[in-house]
């Protein structure tokens, strides 16, 4: 358990760090577009390595998935282009506050109904306060 916390908590640390630099390449080559096609570009070789490495046979499995399973990376696309796109006139301090409060929303949503499969956790009037804690704390980083 502790080194999923460790692997998450780098995800996090890569969030923000992944939007100031695929915004500062979007600035660069002046297209944010295409700075999030090259990072997609990157991602795929150094996801399919990893793929091909751990689950070859998976692929295989990928033809009965249910259809409506894809559209994570429609999500993932939009993710990408909009932090791009709104991070260098935003910051990406407040841009990521605002992905984080979805997150808190989303996440709160998809556990207390299960959805997607999840492992259900009723939203309980303390996790309410806790998700408004921790949403209340990303609020006052971003105002000190």
């Amino acid at each position: 358990m502790a080194h999923h916390i460790i692997i998450m908590l780098a995800a996090g640390i890569g969030i923000p760090v992944l939007a100031a630099l695929n915004a500062a390449l979007g600035r660069f080559i002046g297209s944010p577009a295409v700075a999030a096609a090259v990072l997609f570009v990157v991602a795929f070789i150094c996801a399919a390595a990893v793929a091909l490495v751990t689950h070859p046979q998976a692929v295989t499995k990928l033809a009965s998935a249910p259809k409506h399973l894809f559209l994570a990376g429609t999500l993932v696309a939009f993710y990408v282009l909009s932090i791009t796109w709104i991070a260098p006139t935003m910051g990406v301090g407040n841009a990521v506050f605002f992905v984080l409060l979805g997150q808190l929303i989303s996440a709160a949503a998809i556990d207390h109904f299960g959805l997607f499969g999840a492992q259900q956790a009723t939203l309980s009037s303390t996790r309410a306060a806790g998700i408004a804690l921790m949403a209340l704390g990303v609020f006052v980083t971003q105002k000190a």
